[in-house]
């Protein structure tokens, strides 16, 4: 069965199709939103993704990586990816300017349940670059905000400086997400929270039996904001995560991101927390 949305796939998911960088935008210090266009102009118009789902981006003579996606599913055209240098593909990826050609296949992967958790309050727990794969379902949960009930979203950075799409928290706010930031370390300027994610559950009077958690982020994060939502009597089951491990081929044949039974590039990276509970403190091996 396929990984991809219906009307996205290529003929074959190892087949990389050709993707112009368009626009550059810095987002924090090593982090940077690249959107890319579709050479295929028809391509380009087929292409659908669901809030969660990743591409593999490749650079001839360094590799492949797998890189959220991280614009609104709604839009045409362009393509976002917040990126974070972190190794070769990244770093060279750094290197390029708008213009400059790459590879890209996909999409891959499962996604965020938007459509299960209609009717829900929505408590979105993310940490860094975090955000980047939970912004398009802050994007799906504003354009049918009426769908849904709270929407709070819980963010956390090292500093101020490492926070993103900060620029979009004035809009998001007036659509009706209920934003609350922290910080580890603040400066002369910061006048929000300081601490990690998990106490900004402190400032939350939630309704257990009608909320979902929706997390990403570090996994030590992750599981204290678990902690947290059971401590408020969230279901396991409407507690979702998303894992980051090792993906080297978005199809499962490779093995280097199993996790227990599971492949995280083919059956997450979005889980069900009850799916991952046994394995999440688990190292990558």
């Amino acid at each position: 069965m396929s990984t991809a949305a219906p009307g996205a796939a290529p003929a074959s998911p190892w087949l990389a199709h050709t993707a112009r960088i368009r626009s550059l935008k810095p987002e924090a210090p090593g982090i940077t939103t690249y959107e890319l266009a579709l050479d295929d102009a028809g391509l380009a118009e087929r292409f659908r993704f669901r809030p969660g789902q990743f591409n593999m981006l490749y650079l001839p003579g360094c590799g492949e990586a797998a890189i959220s996606i991280s614009s609104d599913p709604e839009r045409r055209g362009l393509i976002g990816h917040t990126v974070r240098v972190a190794g070769n593909v990244t770093q060279a990826l750094a290197r390029l300017q708008v213009g400059d050609q790459l590879g890209l296949r996909g999409p891959f992967g499962s996604s965020w349940p938007v459509d299960a958790v209609r009717g829900q309050d929505v408590v979105i727990a993310c940490g860094g670059v975090g955000l980047a794969p939970l912004r398009p379902a802050i994007y799906h949960l504003i354009r049918h905000r009426q769908d849904y009930g709270r929407v709070f979203l819980l963010y956390g950075a090292r500093s101020p400086h490492d926070l993103l799409y900060t620029d979009e928290f004035d809009q998001w706010r007036a659509a009706g997400i209920e934003v609350e930031m922290t910080v580890d370390l603040g400066n002369s300027d910061w006048q929000g929270h300081i601490g990690v994610v998990p106490i900004l559950f402190y400032r939350l009077r939630l309704k257990a039996p009608r909320t979902c958690v929706l997390t990403c982020g570090p996994e030590i994060m992750m599981r204290f904001v678990i902690f947290e939502a059971l401590a408020r009597k969230v279901a396991k089951e409407n507690i979702y995560i998303s894992m980051e491990r090792n993906m080297n081929c978005a199809l499962s044949f490779c093995g280097h991101c199993q996790l227990g039974p599971a492949f995280v590039c083919k059956d997450g990276p979005v889980f069900p927390y009850r799916a991952m509970e046994p394995y999440l403190n688990l190292e990558e091996f």
